[in-house]
């Protein structure tokens, strides 16, 4: 089995400030991140410490050690790694993992992607390093391990990608996110269930009601069981799944900010308002339409402040 290069764990906020604290007694030195709440290094390790949930991803060649005689004794109190299947055996059971990317992003598509697995397949993607892809800084990491799930034998996947015009018909027609969301997991779902219709199980991180989920599902997906829950990306058909979907979605942004000349940042900050302000600038309001998503609030923020010779657009 290849070593382990990378972990990512849920922590407590005590777990958290402890590990801060071993670290600092050790000596590793530490640097600001965005959305950390530290991070820090020593020798051929990396670790940082997220703000959402909080959860620590510990990568490098020595992660292994480091989970092993740091992480897990003095900080989680019980031993994990290499007994996954031991404490978390659903995870290696047949099943579908489900996730988004672009959900928060004014720019681009939204991205939905499925994995299935069975134990074969679920032990590759852990030896691989598969993890939650908000967890991964790097678009070029993102991009390799992408490559590496989709040649897994035995892994099935399928990504469906709604591009901003087409989202934002659906929008309308939806009403809400929340149903828009479970139209495109159940899209993905039925798709992965034509080539594993007997696939007993599909799990997805908790947006909404399941309930919601199971009406958007056809009559051949009504018979799966729907699982929804948080921190889901922790299932390496999940996190697999969240990787396919982000590697779409930054292909997307960077092609179609090459095509308008303008890159497309991810988000919605005043860098986003200020790049959308350009952009209708130099192509006129009814770009918008075809780049962004236009429910949310900074669409409305941007016409009204359209510059001179492109009023804002009607609402």
């Amino acid at each position: 089995m290849p070593p382990l290069t990378s972990y990512t764990k849920a922590l407590t906020e005590k777990q958290a400030a402890q590990l801060r604290t071993i670290l600092t007694g050790q000596g590793w030195e530490f640097e600001t991140k965005p959305y950390c709440l530290y991070a820090a290094s020593r020798g051929k390790v990396n670790v940082q410490v997220y703000q959402k949930g909080p959860k620590v991803l510990v990568q490098g060649k020595e992660a292994g050690d480091f989970v092993t005689n740091i992480l897990e004794p003095q900080v989680l109190g019980e031993a994990e790694l290499g007994y996954e299947e031991v404490h978390h055996p659903e995870m290696y059971h047949p099943h579908i993992g489900v996730d988004e990317s672009g959900k928060g992003d004014f720019f681009g598509p939204l991205v939905i992607a499925g994995v299935y697995v069975d134990g074969a397949v679920a032990r590759q993607l852990r030896e691989l390093g598969a993890v939650d892809s908000k967890s991964i800084g790097s678009d070029r990491k993102i991009e390799q391990l992408a490559q590496a799930i989709r040649t897994v034998p035995g892994l099935r996947y399928e990504v469906v990608q709604i591009n901003p015009e087409r989202y934002n018909a659906l929008y309308e027609k939806f009403g809400n996110l929340n149903r828009l969301l479970a139209w495109g997991h159940a899209k993905v779902i039925e798709l992965l269930l034509e080539r594993v219709p007997d696939c007993p199980q599909a799990l997805s991180d908790q947006f909404a009601n399941p309930a919601v989920l199971k009406r958007a599902l056809q009559a051949k997906g009504r018979e799966i069981e729907l699982v929804q829950r948080t921190k889901a990306e922790s299932d390496p058909a999940v996190a697999a799944a969240s990787i396919l979907a982000r590697e779409k979605f930054i292909h997307w942004l960077r092609d179609t900010g090459e095509t308008f000349g303008l890159p497309l940042p991810r988000g919605a900050s005043a860098l986003v308002k200020d790049h959308a302000r350009q952009l209708i600038q130099t192509q006129g309001n009814s770009v918008l339409g075809k780049v962004a998503k236009m429910h949310f609030k900074t669409a409305a923020e941007v016409c009204n402040t359209a510059v001179a010779g492109n009023p804002p657009l009607a609402t």
